[in-house]
């Protein structure tokens, strides 16, 4: 209905987990990779929970678009089954014959076995999703448990990933069901996203949908987040009917006021369902906020000097300062106060009369040679020189120098966490999609190389051009291996152990420097812990470059270095 009026080419935020719209938060892409990593030859199970809405099915269905060719995978979407049935289920997915007059659990697990054996000899791997986990009785689980017992003397036959809500977790911490609780190999709670993340979920939804107009303002996609907490089911139903709303009003942008209506129509949020018991905290948190935005008021002078809209110099040459637009003053900064858009000295010599463009404006005047350009500004900062020579594979180059490359799709935080200059992808007001360098972000401001030429921005004011979509190089130790855990022997292990015995002050015995222990994994878990990393033991990209920051590796550029 509203299609036309926003001019998309389909709806955006439909409740259907299509993978094609799976937004890739920092959680998700972690959630991933434990999935990812459950389709290794490790045995065992691997454990994936979060609240309802969270993307737990959207991300098993991004799974089953990712599988290696040699992985035979089962897919259960309806645990509520006897143990016979799901065995069954489990034959049927896999295409195993048996005899349908004769179903019991040992026939069925006879002809199972079998299966296994002959694809293990044959150099497969069989892996079985089971989704709503949470679902499964206990007699059911403990048959679950059994079919881990099918191996070979030195390899496990059948990896099993368990997806469900956090009820999964209260059922496996239960003590009859510890013998399944300690071959979980890993862990991890999908978390709701962020405020910034909302954000660039809503744009990243609506730019697969044809759009890059800002449909939500500022107040809207706040609303939204109060509101949903952050789940992406809630998200899109409170969005889809916002855009509804918007349309039927007439309106070209959905504000806090629609998002308010929508939310009280699909979210039942009506003030009669409140019982007087409850009316007096909502009077009180009511009177709070009036406080605190009358305090806000009253210190707005004062606290809030946000920087204004980018002015750029169409001449690049020299430093230039900016004129201040109508916007500078509302920020609270005086009219005639300029915002440092920085052109490095060293590459010019004079300067110019600046002329004020917008970000989009500029990125329009885009052409092919900006994409070297990007990798070549990137390279530089890690003192790698890019020869001309080297053609637009940049990626296989970076490897020659111990460096991989990591696409991501983030926001602010994702890029903080990470602390490495990374490429943006930003979006021109021409429709095309342009890279820059980040070489500096803090609190407020963006430092962005744009076609060689150094520039410092509000983060505001670039954010309205990116929709998350990010590469960076992490430097990698010796023999290039991610994703170590407890039971791996390499010799990655041995620089594990040294960067965390620098990173954390202490010395970690080990009788094999290459093996890794528990005494290892209790070191992994402490740094994780004390850098709010997930906790699940297991050295991922995350942790590997927090090491690398942590441990003060020698030419390794950070995001939060000084600006220069």
């Amino acid at each position: 209905m509203y299609l036309e009026h926003f001019n998309l080419t389909e709806r955006p935020f439909s409740i259907t987990p299509d993978p094609r719209f799976l937004y890739m938060s920092a959680r998700h892409r972690e959630a991933l990779a434990h999935l990812l990593y459950g389709l290794g030859d490790g045995g065992g199970f691997v454990q994936l929970t979060g609240e309802v809405g969270t993307g737990k099915t959207t991300i098993c269905r991004c799974l089953l678009e990712q599988i290696p060719d040699n992985v035979d995978l089962a897919l259960v979407l309806n645990p509520k089954v006897t143990a016979i049935e799901l065995i069954a289920t489990v034959c049927d997915e896999l295409g195993v014959s048996y005899d349908g007059n004769e179903v019991t659990v040992k026939s069925l697990t006879d002809v199972l076995n079998r299966y296994l054996l002959d694809a293990y000899a044959r150099g497969r791997h069989t892996v079985l999703v089971i989704d709503e986990a949470q679902n499964l009785s206990t007699d059911v689980l403990e048959q679950v448990r059994l079919l881990t017992n099918l191996e070979t003397s030195t390899q496990k036959l059948l990896q099993i990933i368990l997806i469900g809500q956090p009820e999964l977790r209260t059922l496996l911490a239960r003590e009859d069901m510890r013998q399944l609780a300690q071959r979980v190999t890993a862990r991890y709670h999908l978390e709701p996203i962020s405020r910034e993340e909302t954000s660039a979920y809503i744009k990243h939804r609506l730019q697969i949908c044809g759009t890059t107009q800002p449909v939500f303002n500022k107040r809207a996609v706040e609303r939204i987040q109060h509101l949903s907490g952050g789940i992406p089911r809630l998200i899109n139903v409170l969005c889809d009917r916002s855009m509804l709303g918007a349309y039927v009003e007439g309106k070209n942008q959905v504000d806090a006021k629609v998002v308010k209506k929508a939310a009280h129509e699909v979210l039942a949020l009506d003030g009669k369902e409140q019982t007087r018991r409850n009316r007096v905290p909502v009077l009180l948190a009511a009177l709070l906020v009036v406080l605190v935005i009358g305090a806000a008021f009253w210190y707005r002078p004062w606290q809030q000097q946000k920087l204004p809209p980018l002015v750029i110099a169409e001449d690049e040459v020299g430093p230039v300062t900016a004129t201040i637009t109508g916007e500078a003053v509302e920020s609270g900064m005086p009219a005639d106060a300029p915002l440092e858009v920085v052109a490095d000295e060293s590459r010019h010599e004079e300067a110019a009369q600046a002329e004020a463009v917008s970000l989009g404006a500029l990125l329009s005047q885009a052409d092919s040679s900006w994409y070297r350009a990007a990798w070549t500004e990137l390279f530089a900062l890690w003192s790698v020189v890019l020869p001309d020579s080297v053609k637009p594979d940049f990626c296989d180059f970076a490897k020659q120098y111990g460096l991989l490359c990591l696409a991501e799709q983030g926001n602010w935080t994702t890029l903080r966490e990470f602390d490495r200059p990374a490429i943006l992808t930003l979006l021109a007001d021409n429709g095309e999609r342009v890279p820059v360098v980040l070489q500096h972000l803090d609190d407020s401001v963006a430092e962005l190389i744009v076609n060689k030429e150094l520039y410092r921005l509000a983060v505001e004011q670039v954010e309205e051009n990116w929709y998350g979509d990010f590469t960076l190089l992490l430097q990698l130790p010796p023999g290039g291996r991610l994703f170590l855990q407890v039971g791996n022997r390499d010799p990655v292990v041995s620089w594990i152990r040294d960067r965390l015995e620098i990173a954390q002050g202490v010395i970690i015995p080990a009788d094999d420097p290459l093996y890794f222990d528990y005494a290892l994994q209790r070191e992994v878990l402490a740094f994780q812990r004390a850098h709010g990393l997930t906790t699940d033991g297991i050295v991922g990209k995350y942790t590997m470059i927090h090491l690398n920051t942590a441990s003060r590796r020698d030419g390794v550029p950070l995001l939060s270095a000084g600006s220069s």
